[in-house]
């Protein structure tokens, strides 16, 4: 009996030893354009802003102001899940005029437990917005960020960010975009989002130079589709994953849109999924469970984000439309990625 009751227990031992000691790890990353975040206070030296003050064509008080930044938080409050409680590890963001909007989100209560860090970087775009990062230091630690100038084009544009740092332990490279509208039309305008494709890729490049290990990931709000020449030609992101290799591009956007028939921003009825974010091939297919592997794309569709009447109805609820302030959250809606790995302890 006495022998019996040592094997039991050596038994429920050796299950709990290895539970402990291998452990299963989900982090999120997210892109989410925050359409037009502007300040209220007259504050850009060429007058940017002056539309988005209490004076300005859109009268934005302090009452929109702040109505439309705790709507951004409660969004943001909701990407969470059953293996990321407290919500994406990064945030991508973008159509933000400065540092300080992106404070008053994070302090949001909806937020605030979150300890959301910021990294900004003041961009020379001609309407005066610029893209952000937020991370969660529970989860990512930074190491260094730079930016990168698009100078192949004739007007200024948002900067390039990229983000280096470690995602529990494992080197990654983010690079936040928002490349150049469609102004013009898609055609027209085209050259200059595959320059902004170009430099993306020299950036990621650049770093596998220096870390041929290190996982790039290059979001954002593209103002292109997954098929379009910058992001399939350029980027070469890839639709099916199997071959893509350590420093080639996955995209897996192309299903969700095409197949799916789901977008993130919605153009006289039709489905645009323009916020993007791609892996490089050693977040995919990668050779060990140790490391950090991609595995679901889900666009962030939630119900209470879609206008439920008048001429946007199924749409994503906007701040603005046709001048007339709606009080919603954004023009787009917010995507996110996830990635898993065991580790052992």
């Amino acid at each position: 009996m006495k022998k019996t009751l040592l094997l039991l227990a050596l038994i429920i031992l050796t299950f709990s030893a290895g539970a402990q000691t291998r452990r299963g790890q989900v982090a999120g990353i997210a892109f989410y354009n925050w359409e037009n975040l502007f300040d209220t206070i007259p504050n850009n030296p060429e007058g940017r802003d002056l539309e988005f003050t209490p004076g300005g064509a859109r009268q934005w008080d302090g009452r929109k102001y702040w109505e439309k930044v705790h709507n951004l938080a409660y969004a943001i409050s909701n990407f969470t899940s059953k293996t990321t409680p407290y919500g994406p590890a990064l945030i991508g963001v973008s159509e933000i005029e400065n540092r300080s909007v992106m404070e008053d989100v994070v302090n949001q209560p909806e937020l605030k437990p979150w300890n959301l860090q910021i990294v900004h970087h003041d961009s020379p775009d001609a309407r005066g917005v610029d893209v952000g990062l937020l991370y969660n230091p529970r989860y990512f630690k930074l190491e260094n960020v730079t930016n990168h100038r698009l100078t192949a084009i004739k007007f200024r544009t948002r900067d390039q960010m990229c983000v280096v740092g470690s995602l529990l332990g494992q080197r990654v490279a983010v690079i936040v975009n928002h490349w150049p509208s469609r102004l013009g039309g898609q055609e027209k305008s085209e050259p200059n989002r595959v320059a902004a494709a170009e430099l993306s890729k020299s950036i990621a490049d650049s770093l596998w130079r220096v870390d041929p290990n290190i996982g790039v990931i290059i979001m954002g709000d593209l103002n292109d589709d997954p098929g379009n020449k910058s992001c399939a030609k350029i980027l070469g992101a890839q639709r099916k994953p199997d071959k893509v290799g350590p420093h080639e591009f996955y995209n897996p956007w192309w299903d969700i849109l095409e197949k799916d028939g789901v977008g993130t921003l919605s153009y006289r009825g039709s489905w645009n999924l323009f916020d993007q974010i791609i892996l490089s091939g050693n977040l995919v297919n990668t050779p060990a469970e140790s490391d950090w592997t991609f595995y679901q794309a889900k666009v962030l569709n939630f119900p209470f984000l879609f206008a439920t009447e008048g001429a946007l109805q199924g749409a994503p609820k906007r701040t603005y439309s046709s001048g007339a302030y709606l009080g919603g959250y954004s023009d787009h809606f917010p995507t996110e990625i996830f990635l898993r790995r065991y580790v052992t302890k």
